[in-house]
């Protein structure tokens, strides 16, 4: 995570938008617990979430405060970027943030979308909000199979690579 805010951190200071998707709250609960692993049931996973999504946002408030980064919590639903009006109420939210320099975290809302629980959709998630907000370039950092050629953990080892798409 510190890397990762450490590189966001760096395109955002050379004047790019960036909105981070951001996944982690079933594990952040799980680690608070104290749990060796994940909860099989939904209402233990939406425990975990519950309180791993307070964790993982003080988490990002922390470190993107050492880079004097604001952040934004926006959880949203894929039904919230498929209703007309909530998606007009979304990306109005999204774009205010953004004029006020503001650094949104975006994440699924798990305690609502609970088919997403079950099977992880912030890659989708990401990809229908890139489209909806038209952003010019959006970048998927996961291990989750799919598309990738090679082990993404060693591949994204240096995220400091990332930089030189903007520069």
């Amino acid at each position: 995570m510190k890397q990762v805010c450490e590189v966001l951190s760096e395109i955002k200071n050379a004047g790019h938008e960036v909105i981070l998707v951001s996944s982690g709250a079933i594990g952040m609960g799980m680690g608070k617990l104290g749990l060796d692993s994940n909860p099989h049931d939904l209402p233990g996973k939406q425990a975990c979430v519950a309180i791993g999504q307070c964790e993982l946002m003080y988490a990002y408030d922390s470190l993107f405060s050492q880079y004097n980064h604001i952040v934004g919590q926006i959880l949203i639903t894929k039904a919230d970027v498929e209703n007309e009006d909530r998606k007009t109420n979304f990306i109005n939210t999204m774009e205010h943030l953004l004029k006020r320099n503001v650094l949104p975290i975006v994440n699924e809302n798990d305690m609502i979308a609970t088919d997403e629980i079950v099977i992880g959709d912030n890659d989708n998630l990401g990809a229908i909000l890139a489209k909806n907000i038209h952003a010019d370039l959006y970048i998927i950092l996961s291990d989750i199979d799919g598309l990738y050629d090679d082990d993404p953990l060693v591949l994204c080892q240096d995220l400091r690579q990332l930089k030189y798409l903007f520069f």
